[in-house]
């Protein structure tokens, strides 16, 4: 089974997806495969530099996703620039990974912005994960656990799908406001439904 897991930036949406490994799932990580189409030597990082700029290379060559990331989450269209860069070259990595994973598997894409590239993506999976939490507790997590400012958090929101877009894809909801514990059980209801087909 395929499952669509997608959740704003600091929902627990990675928390959600180690939850699910534990109990057995295949974890496909679009965060992890971003960063690995754009790892130094790649054809990607060279068209990324193509289009953004030599100055967004450190000095051993790698991208610097920070000032990357000033500039796309501060301009619309140069984000949309960067995704149909790399969008194609993630896509293509997910479809070899899950070929790779056993049969009968519980197979979890982790894409953040699977509500961004629209309902008819999100209707390619079996089922779709949407991890949850008020734009509030968002901002509050990001200050606390990645010491941004809140404009900082605040424009990482505005630059991701609405939460009303999230939850329209969703066919399961993870409400992450409680605790580590209320999050595993919400998470192991959901397994078990599952692999339980």
């Amino acid at each position: 089974m395929r499952v669509g897991l997608t959740g704003g930036v600091a929902s627990g949406k990675s928390t959600v997806a180690r939850l699910l490994v534990d109990l057995g799932a295949v974890l496909i990580d679009g965060d992890a495969l971003a960063r690995e189409v754009v790892a130094r030597g790649t054809p990607g990082l060279a068209q990324v530099v193509e289009e953004f700029g030599s100055h967004l290379l450190t000095p051993d060559g790698d991208l610097d996703r920070a000032a990357l990331g000033r500039i796309v989450f501060a301009d619309e269209a140069a984000r949309r620039r960067l995704e149909a860069i790399t969008h194609p070259l993630i896509f293509e990595r997910y479809a070899e990974l899950e070929a790779a994973a056993p049969p009968g598997t519980l197979v979890v894409h982790d894409i953040p912005l699977l509500a961004e590239a629209g309902p008819e993506r999100a209707a390619t999976f079996d089922e779709v994960i949407v991890v949850d939490a008020p734009p509030q507790l968002q901002v509050e997590r990001m200050m606390r656990e990645r010491g941004w400012t809140r404009e900082e958090a605040e424009s990482r929101i505005a630059a991701q799908a609405t939460r009303a877009d999230r939850l329209g894809i969703a066919t399961y909801v993870v409400e992450n406001t409680g605790t580590l514990d209320d999050l595993r059980a919400r998470v192991e209801e959901i397994y078990a439904e599952l692999t339980g087909r």
